[in-house]
């Protein structure tokens, strides 16, 4: 936890922001698995914890922006939760820890907004993304469930995402943690590879990694041979010879900063001439990205720069044909690379996305975004200072799509389908890593970097 200053002075920058009405923070509650007491891990809502610093169930955050008023709804511990969770500060006393005065029960909630609602006082809320959330905010403003997303607070949602997307110092700091815990997760897993491993082991293993130097898991790992399925959470297999495995994971702190690399190399410890030529296409498509990433570029530039060296390789290769701004401007790199060049990263992986492009359609608020030019609308999102970026170019390799692009004759002239034959079972690579973006340019986060070129692999995979 941060000082209870770095709170203040957070929710000082976001009253300000907003202007009026009353900002409603819900933090996330206790999932049940099968029973309430018997939950799943418990991961807070990060804007809850970026404004109030609390990293326990079932507390609201309330900020009046008229009247500077800051206080925190929930509910102490009774003698029969102690039973099992042993003696537990009060409510005052956690408000006391993040700069809050005002501390009321859960029950006076309901009544304060009902007020506020009927003075005709605007309640600013992010757009749910949790079911039990949903629910709550439906009960305590009398808003359909189905209606929720129409009444969201634009205005917060924007001003959130320009205070979570620039890193202070400290935050910086913490994700330097968070690449140490990255760092020995991922060196772990190529030491583990080699023929006859089960793919679980290695994602076993670096979860444990994960939870015994921070908070846990940053996200659910990827270790596969099956490159090409982009989130193949799937960890049966055994490793094999002549095959790749592709390992994105990352790890979080105790504070709740994250990060987020991928690296793919052979489980027999050496590439062949094959997996080292696509492999080196996809890695000076990173090296690229990392060299030109500046303050106010706008994301689309780079990720466009990604492509433009993918394509480059490809075409000596003898997979395309033409010029890579052709190939690019064909939208033939989408079948190679189906996704963006990288997004936001902090308290979370996909940084700020729960009120993102991918939770609602941004078409009405086109131009609203664009002036915010934030990374929850990665088309209209221009880098600053501060900004936090993932650098994760990569080539894939996708049967199912290729067959589709071509019986739809798509990309005719550009892409040699007859080429790509020869790696219909080649899988797929992507190589990641976190940039910071500074004043005068960006650098990658951490001390050191991870094994990333093909020597460097070779030299500990397997040993």
């Amino acid at each position: 936890m941060f000082s209870a200053k770095t709170y203040t002075a957070r929710r000082s920058e976001l009253r300000t922001k907003i202007g009026q009405g009353i900002v409603l923070l819900p933090g996330n509650g206790l999932a049940p698995n099968n029973y309430p007491n018997n939950a799943y891990y418990f991961r807070q809502d990060s804007s809850f914890l970026y404004y109030f610093g609390l990293n326990i169930p079932a507390l609201v955050g309330v900020i009046d922006a008229d009247t500077g008023e800051e206080a925190l709804y929930g509910d102490d511990f009774t003698v029969e939760d102690i039973i099992w969770t042993g003696p537990q500060p009060t409510l005052r006393e956690l408000g006391a820890g993040v700069g809050v005065a005002e501390t009321f029960p859960t029950a006076a909630l309901e009544a304060r907004l009902r007020k506020a609602i009927a003075q005709g006082r605007r309640i600013h809320y992010l757009p749910p993304y949790r079911g039990e959330t949903k629910l709550r905010l439906s009960a305590l403003l009398g808003i359909n469930p189905a209606l929720l997303h129409d009444y969201k607070s634009v205005e917060l949602m924007f001003a959130v995402a320009e205070m979570r997307e620039k890193k202070s110092a400290e935050e910086i700091e913490e994700m330097e943690r968070a690449f140490e815990i990255g760092y020995r997760m991922h060196t772990l897993a190529m030491k583990m590879c080699r023929p006859g491993v089960v793919e679980r082991e290695i994602a076993g293993a670096i979860e444990g990694i994960a939870k015994s130097y921070g908070a846990g898991l940053s996200f659910p790992s990827i270790v596969t041979q099956h490159g090409e399925t982009l989130h193949n959470l799937h960890c049966d297999g055994t490793l094999e010879e002549g095959r790749l495995l592709l390992c994105d994971a990352g790890g979080e702190t105790e504070n709740n900063y994250c990060s987020d690399h991928t690296r793919t190399y052979p489980v027999s410890g050496r590439f062949t001439q094959k997996q080292k030529d696509v492999y080196n296409i996809v890695l000076a498509a990173h090296d690229h990205v990392a060299r030109i990433v500046k303050p106010h570029m706008m994301y689309t530039e780079i990720h466009n720069a990604a492509y433009l060296t993918l394509a480059e390789g490809l075409i000596g290769l003898g997979l395309l044909r033409g010029t890579a701004a052709d190939a690019v401007a064909s939208g033939a790199m989408t079948m190679l690379m189906p996704h963006g060049l990288g997004h936001g990263l902090g308290m979370d992986v996909h940084d700020c996305e729960a009120m993102g492009e991918r939770s609602f359609d941004f078409a009405s608020i086109a131009e609203r975004a664009a002036r915010s030019a934030t990374c929850i609308y990665r088309a209209a999102w221009r880098i600053e200072p501060g900004t936090v970026l993932t650098d994760e170019p990569g080539l894939y390799f996708i049967p199912a799509l290729i067959d589709k692009c071509r019986a739809e004759g798509l990309y005719r002239g550009i892409v040699d389908y007859d080429a790509l034959e020869a790696y219909r079972d080649f899988g797929g690579i992507r190589i990641e890593d976190d940039i910071l973006v500074t004043e005068e340019g960006s650098r990658m986060l951490g001390d050191r970097k991870i094994p990333v070129t093909v020597e460097e692999l070779e030299a500990v995979v397997g040993k």
